[in-house]
């Protein structure tokens, strides 16, 4: 059975991670930051897609794609840290085994 990924929820949550330390790519801006209040067993992740990326289909599959790929590094990520992850237009265009590859490395650097 696969470790649950929990959603950030409050406001001041998101407005912390913004000002932490972040990450560009070609597919997803990865913002992260120690919250203090947060349980270092389960991972703290949210995914937002904005609707530049398109229609509600297009954003969904972009969820979807990054919450497999979360799931899939959960071994290699570093738990002590929340994510915020904000996917980018590209990231419905390009190949699956991409994607992947890229956010392994990024979240390399994170350790």
């Amino acid at each position: 059975m696969r470790s649950k990924i929990l959603s950030l929820s409050k406001n001041e949550d998101f407005k912390a991670l913004i000002k932490g330390k972040k990450i560009n790519n070609k597919y997803l801006t990865i913002f992260f930051k120690k919250l203090s209040d947060k349980s270092n067993k389960k991972l703290n992740c949210s995914i937002v897609a904005k609707r530049k990326i398109g229609n509600a289909i297009f954003r969904n599959r972009a969820k979807r794609r990054v919450k497999n790929i979360m799931h899939q590094t959960l071994k290699n990520i570093n738990l002590n840290y929340s994510y915020l992850l904000i996917a980018k237009k590209s990231i419905n265009v390009d190949k699956f085994e991409e994607i992947k590859k890229t956010l392994f490395s990024d979240f390399k650097k994170i350790k």
